[in-house]
């Protein structure tokens, strides 16, 4: 067994304490897949990273390092709160990337690029694949939520590399009082996460979009958030038992999807702030950005909570 540096970081705030937390060995070289699910495991964190050297085929093609991520339960292909509290903290132990303001993770889904922004981090959320559940399982999901199938406005698989199921709900408001019965979602879904967008203001160009009921939606500028704006209009919640994780923080990586997804049906603005975190105790911000040539950006801060070492 072997001391090597340890960081924990907070993702998705500025503030510690508020975010979702992630466990980062910096050098995970020689590690087993069962000593890092292992470790992973004991930390009993949402995920837990190992950083390694990047592949000769990903480093060929400008990575700058490799990630692998671990809930308690499994390995995921790729994740969007360890994407960003890993870059955090490579940079922080003094990591520099090869090409100037871009930085490229490998991870088991391929290869992520990084951006900064002053200190705060995004990243080009990697391609998405949807299509539309059963209405069956939507209906069990729903019962195990504690849902009324009205309430439930879209439904789609979202995969990024994990795959989701995403709800759009009819309110914020609706996706706060909810009280899910774990054991019932258990053995449902992989992951489901749930999404509420505030009421756009009346205009002329509102988009109306029906979903056993007639609802409008506002122009892509409507309830826009500038970079500086901490102030949400869209609220998150996400759920996954069968990896361990009752309900997570903040979740990138459904963040990223449900962007996408959002975006390209005219449902949410091209800029945007999301909240996530808010029943158990955060105060996640995720910032959503689709850039002129339609990527679609992923931001969020990131603090160092703890650092030293861990003997694996």
């Amino acid at each position: 067994m072997t001391p090597r540096a340890y960081q924990q970081v907070d993702v998705f705030t500025r503030i510690p304490y508020l975010g979702n937390a992630l466990g980062v060995v910096m050098d995970g070289s020689g590690l087993s897949d069962e000593e890092m699910q292992a470790f992973a495991r004991w930390t009993n964190l949402s995920e837990t990273t190992f950083l390694l050297p990047p592949s000769p085929a990903a480093a060929a093609q400008g990575a700058d390092y490799r990630v692998r991520i671990f809930t308690p339960a499994d390995e995921l292909p790729f994740a969007g709160h360890p994407t960003l509290g890993s870059c955090h903290a490579w940079l922080q132990a003094g990591g520099t990337p090869k090409a100037a303001g871009t930085i490229v993770q490998e991870c088991a889904k391929g290869l992520v690029s990084l951006r900064r922004d002053g200190t705060r981090l995004a990243f080009a959320a990697p391609s998405l694949q949807r299509t539309t559940p059963d209405a069956a399982l939507i209906a069990r999901v729903a019962a195990a939520l504690g849902l009324q199938p009205q309430q439930i406005l879209a439904a789609q698989w979202l995969n990024n590399g994990p795959t989701w199921l995403g709800l759009l709900l009819d309110s914020m408001d609706t996706v706060l009082s909810l009280q899910p019965d774990a054991a019932a979602l258990k053995g449902l879904v992989p992951g489901v996460g749930v999404a509420g967008i505030e009421s756009a203001p009346a205009a002329p160009d509102l988009i109306v979009r029906s979903n056993r009921e007639a609802r409008a939606f506002g122009s892509r500028d409507a309830g826009a958030s500038t970079a500086d704006d901490d102030t949400p209009t869209v609220e998150v919640r996400f759920f996954a038992p069968d990896i361990g994780v009752l309900e997570d923080p903040v979740t990138g990586s459904f963040n990223a999807s449900l962007a996408q997804w959002l975006i390209a049906d005219g449902i949410a603005p091209a800029r945007y702030v999301a909240a996530q975190g808010t029943c158990i105790g955060r105060a996640g911000r995720v910032y959503i950005e689709q850039d002129a040539q339609g990527q679609v950006w992923v931001g969020g801060d990131s603090v160092t909570c703890i650092e030293g070492k861990v003997t694996l």
